[in-house]
């Protein structure tokens, strides 16, 4: 009994080297290259770094872009310079907590109004909160909190922190279902384990699906989610995709619709990280009343950023969505045709690292941030 746990004891122990070493490797090494896909010939490029576990991108009318990192950093990057944007709040950055996703107002020209996610709170609890501020003199100025989750939990685990917009100007902002307690997401009287629609000031739209409903938060548009850290909205049809972490093997792809519950943690096909059994909470692979994962992302993906191609730039994966993966160190481009995943294409795998965010830049280009310690900007570009 004695060799049978002391060996396993230094099998934990090993383990959990590795995976230090696997959070501090970098993408340091890296050098420009051209790259062959199935379809497309594209160019990856460093564009800035290094930063501190860069978490989301925002790109300025001038050309220039907003880079958060996670230990509570706004950064400008602008000709390749980096310059720290002061004003922001407190943040409490610990584990995956801490400044995660900067978004700029669809009026952003006209009102300077930048829209910012982090981690509230002490080391006995944190909230995924929403703050807005004006970006004025190299300073975020005004700052207001617009929206804070009803209940603090232990921090360092799965705020979720996505935002996109609306083409009617409403906001979705993710929350996951913060790690320790998953049958969160099934209680419609808190906010853990949902998507969020809200007005640009953070009010609640009145036309949210769960208005007037006794027991349910006003601002909840979908739940049942684990940790949505992959949003996007279809410019033309204004679909909402999401892309969200499940227990091992049950990543999803999630195509929202309002007031529908999307199972987490009753439902799941992803299965226990410890003996690779049932997960612990999970009762079912599918159930009547909760809506399946529009497409499984297995094997592991631990999603990330997620971006529609909506340009010309890229003209054969115009429509595709583009969804990285922070374990699986590789982008998924998935092609969707009568209401399915017809096509599923793996891009960088182990090229660049684990990556944390990609987006469409308004010139078509699509960028790309690595999750390291000193970790980097990328841009894809078509070589002809």
């Amino acid at each position: 009994m004695y060799k049978i746990s002391f060996f396993l004891l230094i099998s934990i122990l090993v383990l959990s080297l590795s995976a230090c070493e696997q959070e501090e490797k970098t993408d340091e090494g890296f050098s420009d290259r051209t790259i062959n896909s199935q379809y497309v010939q594209f160019r990856l490029v460093r564009v800035s770094g290094p930063f501190e576990h860069p978490w989301s991108v925002a790109f300025m009318p001038d050309g220039s872009y907003l880079v958060t990192e996670r230990p509570g950093r706004l950064n400008h990057v602008k000709n390749g310079e980096i310059t720290e944007i002061a004003g922001l709040p407190p943040i409490h950055a610990r584990g995956q907590g801490g400044l995660m996703e900067v978004s700029l107002h669809p009026d952003f020209e006209s009102n300077q109004f930048v829209y910012l996610t982090y981690s509230k709170g002490d080391r006995d609890g944190t909230a995924t909160t929403l703050i807005r501020g004006t970006l004025s003199d190299g300073e975020l100025q005004n700052v207001e909190e617009l929206f804070t989750q009803d209940r603090k939990s232990s921090p360092g685990r799965h705020y979720g922190s996505k935002l996109a917009w609306m083409a009617d100007g409403t906001l979705l902002m993710s929350i996951g279902d913060r790690g320790g307690e998953p049958p969160r997401a099934q209680d419609n009287a808190d906010h853990a384990g949902t998507l969020l629609r809200l007005n640009d000031d953070g009010s609640v739209p009145d036309d949210n699906p769960f208005i007037g409903h006794a027991n349910v938060l006003p601002e909840i548009y979908s739940y049942g989610h684990r940790n949505i850290q992959g949003l996007v909205v279809d410019p033309v049809t204004q679909d909402i995709w999401a892309t969200e972490h499940g227990p091992r093997g049950g990543d999803e792809l999630n195509f929202v619709e309002p007031a529908t519950n999307y199972g987490w943690p009753v439902v799941s096909q992803g299965r226990s990280y410890r003996t690779e059994g049932v997960y612990e909470f999970t009762e079912h692979r599918a159930l009547d009343g909760m809506t399946d994962p529009f497409y499984v992302l297995s094997p592991t993906l631990a999603p990330s950023g997620l971006a529609m191609v909506t340009s010309d730039k890229f003209p054969r994966w115009k429509g595709n969505l583009l969804a990285g993966g922070l374990r699986a160190e590789r982008i998924r481009r998935l092609v969707i045709e009568g209401g399915e995943v017809v096509h599923d294409e793996e891009l960088l795998l182990q090229t660049i690292g684990r990556i944390r965010e990609v987006r469409e830049a308004p010139n078509g280009n699509i960028y790309i941030l690595t999750d390291y310690s000193e970790g980097h900007m990328y841009r894809m570009e078509p070589t002809n």
